[in-house]
């Protein structure tokens, strides 16, 4: 084999493991716990929020997650929808601080939800829905810390918080946001993130695509200058 046929082999293996890995660090950085949608408008009442659990395993498979609710600024009526082959067990815990609203004050939130029973496979998510009375209307945002059990032991703490301006962590917890609430006459009911708000979300995350979209692009062309290069130095 010649040594220009080498040197095309070689580039070409280094351009393709090249251009696997930044597509996998793209998956990989995507693949976390996530709430959907991702944004509220504050004091919305009657919604669902949906929490997403990929299975990041090549063998094992996810059979315990641990929802752990905010309870400075607590949910209020949280109903567990059913799921299957899952058993959802709520903690009730008494507020601090008693929430006063048109019913009456509440002293006692939810503040934790553990789905066991069931499986998620690798490489497969699963969707918990949670639905809410009424969300609080004096923060910006909800934490919700996850803690996510794998068959073979091993426990993935979704529990880390980035601070503003700071890049995300390796294990970040779902963040709910909260958006200014609606102009008087306007209802909140199920109100989720405005047009406005959903669409800069999709166009953050085709920015994030075209992005590693990008990378791979660059890198292939690299690999053709390179290999434009040796076929000219083999042509001599």
């Amino acid at each position: 084999m010649s040594r220009a046929h080498t040197a095309l082999r070689r580039a070409g293996l280094g351009t393709a493991l090249a251009a696997a890995a930044l597509l996998t660090a793209a998956g990989v950085a995507s693949a976390h716990v996530t709430v959907h949608p991702d944004s509220y408008a504050k004091g919305a009442t009657d919604g669902v929020l949906s929490f997403r659990v990929p299975d990041e395993s090549d063998t094992a498979s996810t059979t315990k997650v641990q929802l752990f609710l905010p309870t400075d600024h607590p949910l209020l009526g949280v109903l567990v929808s059913p799921h299957d082959g899952w058993t959802a067990t709520v903690t009730d815990t008494k507020l601090k601080t008693p929430v006063k609203t048109d019913d009456g004050t509440i002293t006692d939130a939810v503040s934790e939800i553990t789905w066991t029973g069931g499986k998620v496979a690798p490489g497969h998510y699963e969707d918990f829905d949670v639905a809410f009375g009424q969300l609080p209307d004096d923060t910006a945002e909800l934490t919700f810390k996850t803690l996510q059990t794998y068959s073979d032991g091993k426990v993935v703490r979704w529990i880390e918080e980035a601070a503003k301006g700071d890049e995300e962590p390796e294990n970040p917890a779902p963040v709910l946001k909260l958006t200014s609430a609606p102009a008087s006459g306007t209802a909140t009911k199920g109100s989720a993130a405005t047009p406005a708000t959903t669409k800069a979300s999709a166009s953050d995350s085709t920015a994030r695509g075209l992005g590693a979209a990008g990378l791979v692009v660059g890198v292939l062309g690299l690999a053709a200058g390179a290999f434009a290069v040796v076929r000219s130095r083999a042509a001599k």
